[in-house]
Order: C-alpha cells, then sequence, then structure tokens
C-alpha cells in the first residue's frame, strides 16, 4: 500500500518536511521514496504541494496520513472533513 506522508529532512531545531508518496512499509526516514510532493516549513507556515500529482497518487489508491491529509483540505485540494491528529507525549513503556 501506498502512503502520502512527512519526511523530516531539517537539521536539529530547524525542521523542515517533504511530502512524499512512499510504500507504508518503508520507515518515514527511508531515502526509498517513490515521488516528492512538496513541502512543509513548520517555521515559516509555508505549505507548498503539487495538486495534480497528489491527485493523480490519491486516485492510484495512496493513502494520506492524518497531518498530510488536513493539509490537502485545507489547501482544497481534497473535499473532506478535517481529522483529529493526537500527537502522545509520553513514552509507552512495557513491563
Amino acid at each position: 500500500m501506498l502512503k502520502i506522508r512527512l519526511q523530516r529532512i531539517g537539521r536539529h531545531k530547524e525542521p523542515h518536511y517533504r511530502v512524499v508518496t512512499i510504500d507504508a512499509t518503508k520507515g518515514p526516514k527511508s531515502a526509498q521514496y517513490i515521488e516528492e510532493l512538496g513541502s512543509y516549513n513548520p517555521k515559516a507556515g509555508s505549505v507548498v504541494l503539487k495538486a495534480d500529482r497528489i491527485k493523480y497518487w490519491l486516485s492510484v489508491g495512496a493513502q494520506a496520513s492524518d497531518t498530510v491529509h488536513n493539509f490537502l483540505v485545507r489547501n482544497k485540494i481534497i473535499e473532506a472533513p478535517i481529522r483529529k491528529v493526537t500527537v502522545s507525549k509520553t513514552r509507552k513503556v512495557k513491563k
């Protein structure tokens, strides 16, 4: 299955992200992505997306991560409700 997700490329305390299409079995830091679809700079608040390529990958069956899905809804690339995204601040420890 294909995923459209964020891939971090920034240095320490300077986050920058790529929006990439990648196989779901690969890790998020894997450099083996299929295509770069845009970028996200959280410090500047800028999101750059290639709408035509994103629509193509979604039509082929790729699934967007929750954060990327919300970017697509806010930029009016897709029509859908915004998903609630929660980030776990604590690490779960198995006993």
